[in-house]
């Protein structure tokens, strides 16, 4: 008898299977992305710098839908799809909702994809014939149907209490567009088992996808997966003429954006592939061991059950509903050792496999064991949920007063203000999850997808309440816009055209802050050695040492930094030129 013919450790009731209500998953999703995405400025770097190659786009000539650049800087790296979707956004939704804004409602696109591709990629596994839980002696166990929806819905909910993934998901930048297309694959290669027409045309999309938001980094993960999907005893073995057409297919797709690229931009191109080749080779020994150290806590609490629903289901290792989400996981995980610098748009790859796999252990956990989930995610969000409170009456009662001076370092020049709406709303979401406390102590659920829901909606909540209560504070220490408006009125003072800004040159100036000085105030940097001035970054330390630069033969017209940053300074210099 094959091991996927025999009884499967998952053992279920058709009372643990209850519908988790429709509206319950849809606010949740809603208030875990909307919170955050909105009211706030770009931050530093991979936040704004997407950003940035969109105004680009619409702001430039033709060459910024091809090849993505931030003003007349040249940016080599990633793809253009982010760029092509953000800019279209801003277009049509600019004129109404201002441009940052716009840009951020191209998250809840990839949000909206990943959930729905973890979550009927999920309900088609779970209820194929090998994943179904054991007969119960005289009946009473869930139907295929049932059965696969609380699969499906408990794989969305784990995904969502995935800590590490929290703030990454609410960046413009190519990361939750790449999560979302290996999401998407995850879905393609399920959908391949019954339909495989479908399946081909959606892993095609999501290769090229993969492709053209992040390049081969992007890519390569995804189609290692798909190669060790194919494994000769998995159901997709038999599928894989369809998987290489989809290969083809995907190539034919990027082909349209290479070609062009290649022969209208040659340098770019070049400096394209450079930057492509040089995240591959043998990373260093400090780099190479950081997963080690990173990934338990980026990948909580999933991490956990995936690898108990490997070991649970190991005499059932091939069949579709384990192999194709490892597949996935080894996909990354095989990619991680050839990268020279890894880092979290890597990570966050293995969230959606991992949180497949992690609903897949459920049915197969004791209730003992289920019940130390609940446990644990009571214990732990109220007390992160009563540290959010207690950082606010910190900031702005100064009690307690340790921790009142800890913020008033971190957020030096940052006044308080209290936003009473605000309050009022992080007042609801904490009756919210007092309400599911009571829920879980009061009517002790029998339903298996209550300890993740209660996980994501403790993450939800928390993150909800950082974003009522503190977003005010974090974006003054992370935004660059009130140092981009000083630069700006010095250069439009400096001007001898009336309305328009001085010319301005670099030194030492990083892509963030640069793309910044674009999207607050469409600042851009000159190469033009003739001008007079200049922006340089530095450092207090090299400040005070007399190590930055420029130090005889300059004239410091404007010094400053962003919000309370400790460290970096920039000055706006006046130099002689020939």
């Amino acid at each position: 008898m094959s091991p996927l013919s025999q009884s499967t450790p998952a053992r279920m009731t058709a009372p643990a299977t209850l519908k988790l209500p429709r509206l319950v998953l849809f606010a949740l999703a809603a208030a875990y992305i909307i919170a955050g995405l909105f009211g706030r400025d770009p931050w530093k770097t991979d936040d704004v710098l997407n950003l940035a190659t969109m105004l680009s786009a619409l702001r430039g000539d033709g060459a910024g839908w091809l090849i993505p650049h931030i003003g007349t800087l040249e940016l080599p790296q990633d793809g253009p799809l982010v760029t092509w979707v953000g800019a279209f956004s801003i277009y049509l939704l600019g004129p109404w909702l201002g441009d940052i804004s716009a840009s951020r409602i191209v998250n809840v696109l990839w949000f909206g994809m990943t959930m729905i591709s973890i979550w009927y990629g999920t309900y088609l596994l779970g209820r194929r014939t090998e994943a179904q839980p054991l007969p119960l002696p005289f009946g009473g166990e869930p139907t295929v149907k049932d059965y696969g929806r609380l699969l499906a819905d408990t794989a969305a909910l784990l995904w969502l209490a995935t800590i590490g993934i929290l703030q990454r998901l609410h960046e413009t930048s190519v990361v939750p567009a790449n999560v979302a297309f290996q999401a998407f694959a995850f879905y393609a290669l399920a959908r391949m088992l019954d339909k495989p027409k479908m399946g081909m045309a959606c892993l095609a999309i999501a290769l090229a996808g993969s492709f053209l938001t992040r390049a081969w980094p992007g890519v390569v993960p995804v189609l290692l997966a798909v190669l060790i999907a194919l494994h000769p005893r998995s159901g997709l073995w038999s599928r894989r003429k369809w998987i290489v057409s989809a290969m083809v297919i995907a190539a034919l797709l990027v082909m349209l954006w290479w070609l062009p690229t290649q022969r209208a931009h040659p340098d770019w191109f070049k400096a394209w592939i450079h930057w492509n080749v040089s995240h591959f080779g043998i990373p260093d020994y400090e780099t190479a061991l950081r997963p080690l150290r990173d990934l338990p806590w980026f990948l909580w609490p999933i991490w956990p059950l995936a690898c108990l629903a490997v070991w649970q289901w190991r005499r059932w290792i091939t069949a579709p509903h384990i192999w194709l989400p490892l597949a996935v996981v080894l996909g990354v995980l095989f990619t991680l050792p050839v990268l020279t610098n890894s880092g979290e748009p890597e990570y966050m790859l293995f969230a959606t496999p991992l949180a497949v796999l992690a609903a897949f252990a459920l049915p197969t956990m004791r209730r003992g064991v289920i019940n130390t989930l609940d446990w644990f995610a009571l214990m732990c969000f109220s007390v992160t949920v009563l540290c959010v409170w207690i950082g606010w009456t910190a900031l702005h009662f100064k009690i307690p007063k340790q921790i009142s001076l800890n913020i008033a370092r971190l957020t030096t020049g940052y006044e308080p203000h209290i936003t009473w709406w605000s309050v009022i709303a992080a007042l609801v979401a904490t009756l919210c999850w007092i309400a599911i406390v009571i829920w879980r102590l009061r009517w002790k659920p029998s339903v298996l997808w209550r300890g993740s829901m209660l996980c994501a909606s403790g993450v939800t909540i928390t993150w909800v309440l950082l974003v009522l209560l503190w977003m005010p504070a974090v974006d003054y220490v992370r935004s660059y816009r009130p140092m981009s408006a000083e630069i700006n009125d010095k250069l439009t003072a400096l001007s001898n055209v009336p309305g328009q800004k001085a010319c301005l040159r670099s030194q030492a100036l990083g892509v963030g802050p640069q793309a910044s000085l674009y999207v607050f105030d469409n600042i851009q940097i000159t190469y033009d050695s003739q001008c007079p001035f200049v922006l340089q970054q530095t450092t207090r330390k090299k400040l005070a040492e007399g190590l930055a630069g420029y130090s005889d033969n300059a004239s410091v017209l404007w010094m400053g930094s962003r919000g309370a940053d400790r460290f970096d300074r920039y000055r706006l210099l006046r130099v002689p030129v020939k």
